[in-house]
């Protein structure tokens, strides 16, 4: 699956409904999926000529603590983002708890996505807009590439094959609520 191809595309979807304050909470660095995600997310806000500043792109390791730090921090800041997109459902759901601990509500007045369209993205309330990554037929595929590669010299390598995702649309996301100004 191109999980930089999905993180943009998912960041396209929070600015086209209006975000321009958008944050990200990373994956463990160690997986490339992770950097993949990251660099998807850079890739869309430079492009729509937004800031991904390191104040905004926060650590975490796809844990639900890594996420619940990540969010605390950027939730308890003055200016807080107005969407949080994370690496994964995991963080996400990390991020929505730490919303409401805050008093903060989802969609209204702050954006959530994940990654990864996990069960638990259905349970949540509100449920998660998150990437959906074909999990079953990435199994199969693997399988199917095993498969055909037995028999082949052992220096064989496998065909790149690269599976759709999806973008699932769902109520923790919706335009942002506009900013009171302070000015008088």
């Amino acid at each position: 699956m191109d999980d930089r191809g999905a993180a943009r595309e998912m960041t396209q979807q929070l600015i086209g409904l209006g975000h321009r304050d958008i944050a990200f909470i990373q994956g463990n660095p160690t997986h490339h999926a992770a950097a993949q995600r990251l660099q998807g997310f850079v890739a869309a806000m430079k492009e729509a000529g937004l800031e991904a500043s390191e104040s905004r792109t926060l650590q975490g390791d796809f844990t639900f603590r890594s996420g619940l730090d990540a969010a605390d921090r950027l939730l308890s800041a003055p200016d807080r983002p107005t969407a949080i997109f994370a690496a994964n459902d995991e963080m996400a759901l990390a991020v929505l708890v730490a919303a409401m601990r805050n008093g903060i509500v989802v969609p209204e007045q702050l954006s959530i996505a994940g990654f990864d369209d996990a069960p638990i993205s259905r349970m949540a309330w509100p449920q998660l807009t998150t990437v959906r990554q074909p999990n079953a037929d990435m199994a199969i595929t693997a399988v199917d590439m095993l498969v055909r590669m037995q028999g082949r010299a052992s220096d064989a390598t496998a065909e790149a094959c690269q599976l759709p995702h999806a973008l699932i649309m769902r109520a923790s996301t919706a335009a942002p609520a506009a900013r009171s100004s302070s000015a008088e």
